[in-house]
């Protein structure tokens, strides 16, 4: 916001209060829900259909069949249909690792056991391929609830109802209750995580600690009180909510969280020949032509606008264009611009395609304001936060030339022995060693 000399500011001047960007380019399977109920994985009958903890239960005890870190595997229904399939194929121990129990003791009392697990290959492969299918489906699914303007639902907490984004709730509730659960953009499955936590309250139950309390009331002042309007972070019934959970396999949100880099450093092998660096590009003024050098861009600006910057230094010299002035010029015309205002004669127009005519008509390309315009401390903050045309300014031409060759001239050299004579220390010091 624009500052005068006296710390005020100015009527109807308009602010930018959240970062501008310039546009990039967009990042260049189809999936079906999977079903809760599969088969046995090696019975031959696809009837009954089980539930995973079931099912793990029955292969266990009818097929002596373990399925290792089975915690781990993304989509467990899509996992058991796959081996299913595999194991009609081929034999089991093709594909499992042979346990057998009580090895040193008598034949009949020895058991075989059946082990999948990722040591095989193709187990391996196959939970990669379902992580990375689910966080697919999982990243679609949040870019659709980011989107969706059709959300619809009422505060659990006052009944005041909201529509159109599912951040207008979640900040809602976070600003007049102060129940926060995070980032609206870090949640997924939003309506179920939501419908957990009306369950709770319904019950009568602490969102927090989980206490069940006799009425509405108690329950109220309890969570006010003891501060236990938020859920906690040991309670893995949310971890599904949270985008973070889905990142890494096997990992939960603590774990990557707790990551840091000194894992990097204790790596003594890094290879960064990689490292593909991604040139800055500048951005025209007045247009959205962007080049990787900025002859280019000013070549296009004094071609095409017929705006040259190199002049409009050469103008303004009087001011002493260091850098930093250099930087407020080209914040308060992109400033301007994006506020459809002539940056010469600062007349206000509806649109940016208007005023970009008005510039070009009236002859205003080249014309900058006195520096009591531009010249302001908001100034030294980009318009643009990714402005690659702001890193490639210098000081102004020919202001480092010479510098290395400025002479040194020496001091007159006096005459120690006269300075002795006349200095004031030494009339203090005799004066100071007579007696008094």
């Amino acid at each position: 916001m624009a500052v005068c000399s006296d710390g005020k500011v100015p009527a109807g001047q308009d602010s930018i209060l959240e970062p501008l960007s310039f546009p990039e380019g967009p990042d260049i399977g189809d999936s079906q829900a999977s079903p809760k109920a599969v088969p046995c994985i090696l019975c031959s009958d696809p009837q009954p259909q089980w539930e995973k903890e079931p099912l793990l239960k029955h292969m266990l005890l009818e097929h002596k069949l373990v399925i290792a870190d089975v915690q781990l595997v993304a989509d467990f229904p899509r996992y058991i249909m796959y081996w299913r399939r595999r194991f009609a194929e081929q034999p089991v121990t093709d594909f499992c690792s042979v346990i057998l129990t009580n090895s040193e003791g008598p034949v009949e009392k020895q058991e075989q056991y059946f082990l999948l697990c990722d040591v095989l290959p193709e187990d391996r492969i196959l939970r990669e391929q379902l992580q990375q299918r689910r966080l697919e489906e999982i990243l679609e699914q949040q870019q659709r609830e980011r989107e969706d303007t059709t959300f619809q639902r009422a505060c659990m907490f006052c009944h005041e109802e909201f529509t159109g984004n599912r951040s207008s709730l979640l900040n809602h509730m976070a600003r007049e209750h102060a129940f926060n659960v995070g980032l609206p953009d870090n949640i997924v499955y939003c309506h179920q995580f939501l419908d957990a936590l009306e369950r709770k309250l319904d019950n009568l139950q602490c969102l927090y600690c989980e206490k069940i309390f006799r009425d509405k009331t108690t329950l109220k002042d309890h969570m006010r009180k003891k501060q236990h309007r938020k859920i906690s972070s040991k309670n893995k019934e949310y971890d599904q909510f949270y985008i973070i959970n889905y990142l890494e396999l096997g990992k939960t949100w603590e774990e990557v969280q707790s990551e840091d880099d000194r894992e990097l450093a204790e790596d003594q092998d890094d290879d960064w020949s990689d490292w593909q660096a991604h040139p800055l590009r500048a951005v025209c003024l007045f247009c959205e032509r962007q080049s990787e050098t900025m002859e280019q861009i000013y070549s296009h600006m004094q071609e095409s606008h017929g705006f040259d910057f190199h002049k409009i230094k050469t103008d303004l010299s009087e001011y002493n264009l260091k850098f930093y002035q250099q930087v407020k010029v080209v914040n308060y015309i992109r400033r301007e611009l994006h506020h459809a205002r002539c940056y010469g004669c600062r007349e206000k127009f509806v649109s940016r395609e208007q005023v970009l005519r008005h510039v070009a008509d009236s002859g205003h390309v080249m014309t900058v304001p006195e520096a009591s315009a531009w010249d302001q401390p908001q100034y030294y903050f980009p318009t643009y936060e990714n402005d690659a045309l702001l890193c490639a300014l210098s000081d102004s031409d020919g202001e480092s030339e010479g510098r290395g060759d400025a002479p040194v001239i020496a001091e007159d050299l006096c005459d120690l022995e006269a300075l002795r004579q006349n200095s004031v220390l030494s009339q203090l010091l005799r004066s100071g060693a007579s007696p008094r």
